[in-house]
């Protein structure tokens, strides 16, 4: 862990330049709108170590599967999010010498990502080799109310001398992917059209016929002036260009104006895309770099209005947390119900870019509190569409009846090639029926399970009904072969976990029929028929859930995360040299598949989703016997603890776990920020605040609060839409206020406490009284 970055309420600064961290730099400052978005490579040509990333989400490739030994099952590609057209591209000649600060003397360095604004810049001083001496400034952003446009502002001054710079604004579709498990490269060209001050280029995937459309246009002015040479265009295979020869003096401030859209065929017909993109782009041209910018403050302060956190007394959890609640709006924004959430978002290629288990564990909740309730029920209904795809995956297993929703998809189709995941870490499922019982208990809206949320629960069922089976020697029913949320332990009976969220599914099942049968009996009557659900298999049901086998130790009082696992030599982790950590990069699969270490929360993830099931005393047996045996190499890992150690009182631990997850990719925890950042566990983070310290939680359609400071903050405040209401809730030592920024009343508990919160009105709260 290096913590290169300086600490700063409302940005990322990095003050010098280091070839070193720059790869972890190009993640740590990506930019995104929800529609496209980019690592932060630099304008100019870089020739040192980077990972070049520009994102069109939805836009993906079936690359083959590669595996060392096939097997029945598995899926024949990976789903990979496409590097898609690098359009930031401005390359800079001083005198015939291409500025490249692989090459030069960079000093005064400092790249600056404003997220209060949403603008990444850049300035510094180079040196280039034959002394020549330039200052160069930059900005530029994706707009968050023009999804296909991106713009920039690039300047560069002459500092001890006088002569030719050229200028080469360009797209560049020759793009390959790091990730290729072939070396191949995934587009081709269609067609391409350079001019004197603009250029197209349209591109199509080899596969899946995928088409991208990037138009470029620009100005160049000197000192205010705009240059009206005519500028050399320039094509070459998936790449145009154009050249222009700007004579300066030294002192002299030469500025390009960038203007880019992009545009896909998800979004337009094949034959609109070019017109569509210059149609965009004209639009943006003549706004002008000012007004679009002005646009994007505007967008970013509504942002921050719905989301923010404020932490009084620690620059560097509120920097933090910050970051995270960025990125999170920056990755998804809800208008595309097609799209989900990678758990790189828009920031680097790992993990394909597909849609796992995390965005129903983690991500719905951050949603569903911080804007309008479409945008969660949006996340759910990417999910129904895909019900057929996640029967037809079940089949291909063997299985009769019922839906496996796939650990990594794209379109609904598996698409993982990991045995121990693919065929074994059927938990996803538990995962997607919570999102339904939480998108449905927190908003209110009921009505979302006769219109789609009852076909994806009785299939989900289904398939739990069939994957166990009744083991007579204990006449219970078990379920064997399968990985928990803990990867570092594969094909183990009885998961603790898998067992709990397979019978939880059914009962909640049952709960939303018995809820349609009475309140909605014509929709009751026609979901009955078009599932084909029968009695009998309500009767299984029942009979699973009053007989599940559930792993336990009566001496210790804990789940036990699986069969046997108290014959591992327990060992904690402060008892390790730290030479051992992290074990994924240090211990071979073997000696961690026997090992007592936890990758994340396995049992204690399931106390957390099911906490009103469970007292205090039992989540304090089970965390005080996982917690110090949990490496937490996933980063998905401290947050959960993080929300436990909150409400159990170890306030130490829950700072200690907040600060983990929320500087994750800041600090570079887990030695892997190069690859991209953990979007998916950003959303933990902000969970560990408003569901750890804040104790949010909703009871019988009743938004509780158990606020908690953990002792390193003067006071801290979060917001939450409920039902319509916005709530900003501010904490410090001595009390609560809950203020009710809409004109809708808002019922609360706080400490068990009721309360009714009117329209524009605030109350204060301690554990005695409460004040209007």
């Amino acid at each position: 862990m290096k913590q290169y970055l300086t600490i700063d309420e409302w940005s990322i600064i990095e003050e010098s330049f280091d070839p070193q961290t720059q790869e972890i730099s190009e993640s740590v400052f990506s930019l995104g709108n929800g529609f496209m978005g980019g690592r932060a490579n630099f304008e100019e040509q870089y020739s040192g170590n980077s990972l070049q990333g520009s994102y069109m989400a939805g836009v993906y490739y079936p690359d083959k599967t590669r595996v060392g030994w096939w097997k029945n099952g598995y899926p024949e590609y990976f789903a990979k999010v496409l590097n898609s057209t690098n359009w930031i591209g401005i390359n800079i000649d001083i005198e015939g010498i291409p500025l490249d600060l692989a090459k030069c003397t960079v000093s005064e360095f400092r790249r600056v990502l404003n997220m209060k604004e949403g603008t990444l810049s850049r300035s510094f001083t180079a040196t280039l080799e034959d002394g020549k001496e330039v200052k160069v400034e930059s900005i530029r952003f994706v707009s968050m109310t023009r999804q296909e446009i991106g713009a920039i502002r690039y300047s560069i001054i002459p500092v001890n001398f006088s002569g030719k710079i050229t200028i080469t604004p360009y797209l560049d579709g020759d793009v390959k992917n790091k990730d290729s498990n072939y070396d191949e490269k995934f587009w081709n060209e269609v067609e391409k059209q350079a001019g004197p001050d603009h250029g197209h280029l349209t591109l199509k995937t080899k596969k899946l016929d995928f088409h991208v459309t990037s138009a470029m246009a620009f100005d160049i002015l000197v000192n205010g002036e705009k240059v009206t040479a005519e500028a050399e265009a320039i094509e070459q295979e998936k790449y145009v260009a154009s050249k222009l020869d700007v004579t300066a003096q030294a002192g002299n401030q030469i500025v390009i104006y960038k203007y880019v859209a992009n545009v896909t065929s998800r979004n337009h017909g094949l034959g609109q895309l070019v017109d569509a993109a210059q149609t965009a782009l004209q639009a943006a041209k003549e706004a002008g770099f000012v007004t679009l910018l002005t646009e994007q403050i505007e967008a970013w302060r509504e942002k921050w209005k719905e989301s923010d956190i404020i932490i009084e007394g620690d620059v560097s959890a509120q920097q933090a947390i910050r970051f995270n609640i960025f990125q999170l709006n920056q990755t998804y924004n809800g208008e595309d119900d097609r799209l989900n959430i990678g758990p790189k978002g828009f920031t680097g290629e790992k993990y394909g870019g597909s849609t796992y288990w995390d965005t129903e564990a983690y991500c719905v909740p951050f949603y569903l509190s911080t804007a309008d309730s479409s945008i969660a029920r949006n996340l759910l209904i990417y999910r129904y569409k895909h019900l057929e795809k996640a029967k037809e995956n079940a089949r291909k297993l063997g299985f009769k009846k019922g839906a496996l929703y796939p650990m990594v998809t794209m379109n609904g189709e598996e698409c993982h090639n990991e045995w121990e995941i693919t065929f074994e870490e059927i938990h996803r499922n538990g995962a997607i029926a919570y999102a339904i019982y939480n998108y449905v208990n927190y908003t209110g809206d009921k009505a979302y399970l006769g219109q789609y949320g009852l076909e994806v629960l009785v299939e989900i069922s289904r398939f739990w009904e069939e994957r166990v089976h009744y083991a007579s020697r204990k006449d219970k029913y078990v379920m064997l072969g399968v990985t928990g949320p803990n990867e570092y332990e594969n094909n183990v009976n009885n998961n603790w976990y898998t067992n709990r969220m397979a019978s939880w599914t059914m009962e909640y099942t049952m709960e939303a029929l018995a809820y349609l049968q009475e309140n909605e009996p014509t929709r009751y009557t026609e979901l009955v028929d078009k599932l084909g659900l029968q009695e009998s298999e309500t009767t299984k049901w029942k009979d699973i859930i009053a007989k599940m086998y559930y792993p336990a130790d009566e001496e210790l009082g804990i789940f036990l995360q699986q069969d046997g696992f108290l014959d591992k030599e327990i060992i904690q982790v402060k008892d390790l040299e730290r030479e051992h950590l992290p074990l994924n990069q240090k211990w071979s699969w073997d000696r961690i598949l026997r090992s007592c270490f936890i990758k994340q929360a396995d049992v204690l993830q399931g106390l957390y989703f099911l906490g009103d099931r469970y007292d205090l005393d039992t989540k304090k047996r089970n965390f005080d016997f996982y917690e110090p045996i949990t490496v937490h190499e996933s980063s998905l890992s401290p947050c959960i603890h993080s929300i436990l150690a909150s409400e159990l009182g170890y306030k130490d631990k829950a700072y200690e776990m907040y600060l983990r997850t929320s500087r994750l990719d800041l600090d570079n925890y887990n030695n892997d920020t190069e690859d991209g950042l953990h979007s998916t566990s950003m959303a933990g983070t902000w969970m560990s605040i408003v569901h750890g310290f804040g104790g949010l939680r909703v009871h019988d359609g009743r938004l509780t609060l158990s606020p908690s400071n953990p002792g390193h903050w003067t006071a801290y405040s979060f917001k939450i839409m409920f039902r319509g209401s916005r709530l900003k809730v501010s904490v410090t030592d001595a009390q609560v206020t809950v203020t009710n920024e809409t004109d809708i009343p808002a019922s609360i508990t706080i400490y068990d406490k009721e309360y009714t919160v009117n329209g524009l009105s605030s109350i204060t709260a301690d554990s005695n009284s409460v004040t209007v």
